[in-house]
């Protein structure tokens, strides 16, 4: 209890009278639980503030992780690209070694396997679009001088439709360096691409043989249940697996379309133009939009204004009514999220992350997704289960 003194005074009555005057001393008692509440912070506010400090804190975890990156970006880049490639190819080696062939072996087999691959698409590719990069050059600059053409029968004067042609072409040229490049540096800012390859085949090869001691590591020490930990990491290698399958078959399917059409319409460099579509499919959404720009382009400069037209309709076509055919089956249910929300993410990836995070943004977005959906369902039934529990003993005979 609080004790305090309450001064009273008395003053003349209304009959005329003089009343004493007395200075009386009255102790009162105040009980603190009447002042419980007085200054209190509303819940909404304070549960706010608490959710700001929250994201305050997982903001400065995420910075501080970028930053770490991009200083080690020497190892972490190679170590990325191996880690989605073995997950990929991961089952061939488990299938190898239920064929009484040792992990070890296994994994040396598909990294060799893996290795031949990547210099046969190097020769075919890269040097395919070295070789015609004067042709390439020519039919660009030829398109742009196109497009100013139609700037100039629009009315528009020549001063403008230069700056616009020049406005295009620095545009193309920054866009895509801007998005592969990222906060991180992407992979021109390694020391060297013979490090990067040494780096990425070292730590393919181990994950390969030793992925699966790895993968129990991380789940004993990922301070969670173990059979939490195992749901997450199965929802990781899930998505990438499916996803990346599916990016590979619909990559494929496209460049035949789009390579096809080229071909049929007259379209020069069709083979280049194959190939750039079947990269650019990689990379959600962005990668077919500017595969695709690329090819009216060419189509543009290299075989007149009817063959750009034919193009648009045949990237129209591919990218829309026909992948939507083989899509599902490619897809199957690896992502499960809804198309602008892989956008967003892609996007917010490439520019966070550089050419990691416009890869890895939509599976890695699609496993949280399932694994928030994993954990949503198990509460649910260990809520249901006490539950059931007691209506079962109530309605138990006595």
């Amino acid at each position: 209890m609080i004790r305090g003194r309450l001064r009273h005074h008395e003053h003349p009555d209304g009959d005329g009278d003089h009343a004493r005057r007395a200075d009386d001393d009255e102790v009162v008692e105040i009980d603190p639980a009447q002042l419980t509440g007085v200054l209190r912070t509303p819940a909404w506010l304070r549960d706010l503030g608490f959710t700001a400090w929250l994201l305050v804190g997982v903001t400065l975890l995420l910075a501080g992780g970028v930053w770490l990156m991009a200083l080690t970006q020497t190892i972490v880049m190679p170590l990325i690209t191996a880690g989605v490639v073995a997950a990929v190819a991961s089952p061939l080696v488990s299938g190898l070694q239920r064929h009484r062939v040792p992990r070890g072996l296994g994994a040396a087999l598909i990294l060799l396997g893996l290795i031949a691959l990547a210099v046969v698409v190097s020769i075919v590719v890269v040097g395919g679009i070295i070789g015609q990069s004067s042709d390439l050059g020519g039919h660009l600059k030829s398109a742009q001088d196109t497009i100013a053409g139609w700037l100039k029968d629009l009315g528009v004067g020549s001063s403008e439709a230069d700056n616009a042609k020049q406005d295009l072409g620095s545009a193309v040229q920054a866009a895509v360096p801007a998005l592969l490049h990222g906060v991180t540096g992407g992979i021109k800012q390694l020391s060297s691409l013979v490090v990067f390859l040494s780096f990425t085949a070292l730590s393919l090869f181990f994950l390969l043989k030793d992925g699966p001691e790895i993968r129990g590591w991380v789940e004993r020490h990922s301070t969670v249940p173990a059979p939490v930990a195992h749901s997450v990491s199965h929802r990781v290698l899930q998505s990438l697996r499916g996803y990346f399958f599916g990016v590979t078959l619909v990559a494929a399917f496209n460049a035949v379309v789009v390579g096809a059409g080229a071909l049929l319409l007259g379209v020069p460099l069709a083979g280049t133009i194959a190939a750039v579509t079947f990269l650019g499919a990689y990379i959600p959404y962005l990668g077919a939009w500017a595969a695709g720009a690329f090819a009216v382009l060419v189509a543009l400069g290299g075989a007149g204004t009817d063959a750009a037209i034919g193009m648009v309709i045949l990237q129209l076509l591919a990218n829309g009514i026909l992948q939507q055919l083989v899509q599902p089956i490619a897809y199957g249910t690896a992502l499960g999220i809804h198309p602008l929300a892989v956008l967003v993410v892609t996007i917010a990836g490439g520019c966070l992350f550089g050419a990691a995070g416009l890869v890895l943004a939509g599976p890695l977005t699609s496993a949280i997704t399932r694994i928030s959906a994993d954990l949503a369902r198990a509460r649910a039934a260990a809520d249901v289960a006490p539950a059931d529990d007691g209506a079962a003993a109530v309605a138990a005979p006595t």
